[in-house]
């Protein structure tokens, strides 16, 4: 029992850090958004405002889910895929140091990503998982 109180406990705290200091980064990028010139990397050729835009979605749209505990792993995913892109294509000729941050971003949304939410969490307190596994404990 106490184990598991940790374990959601330690996810509560990674979920509101990471979560949090996202929409740091996030709540900017509105206002860039609303700029008459967009001015943005376009890693994907999608244009600079799409770019812009999917960026705030996650940095913003899936940052709160995050923090609420809502829907967990899957608004890990455009917040893994940002982080990435500001590591390897935004930083890309920067020295590590500017990497760092996006990285440990990264790695927390992956962390949440394998693990989800935890129990204190909108999903955990109203939708608890079914274990459709029949087979043996493993």
């Amino acid at each position: 029992m106490r184990e598991t109180l940790e374990k959601n406990l330690a996810l509560l705290i990674i979920r509101l850090g990471a979560g949090g200091m996202m929409l740091t980064h996030g709540i900017p990028k509105i206002n860039r958004l609303m700029a008459d010139e967009v001015k943005f990397a376009d890693p994907f050729g999608l244009g600079p405002t799409i770019s812009l835009a999917l960026a705030t979605f996650a940095e913003v749209g899936c940052a709160i889910l995050v923090i609420i505990g809502f829907k967990v792993r899957l608004a890990a995913i455009p917040l893994i895929i940002t982080m990435l892109t500001a590591a390897f294509y935004a930083h890309w000729d920067d020295p590590f140091g500017r990497k760092e941050l996006p990285l440990l971003f990264c790695t927390c949304f992956l962390a949440l990503l394998i693990q989800g939410g935890g129990n204190i969490s909108i999903d955990g307190l109203f939708g608890k998982k079914k274990n459709i596994y029949k087979g043996p404990a493993l």
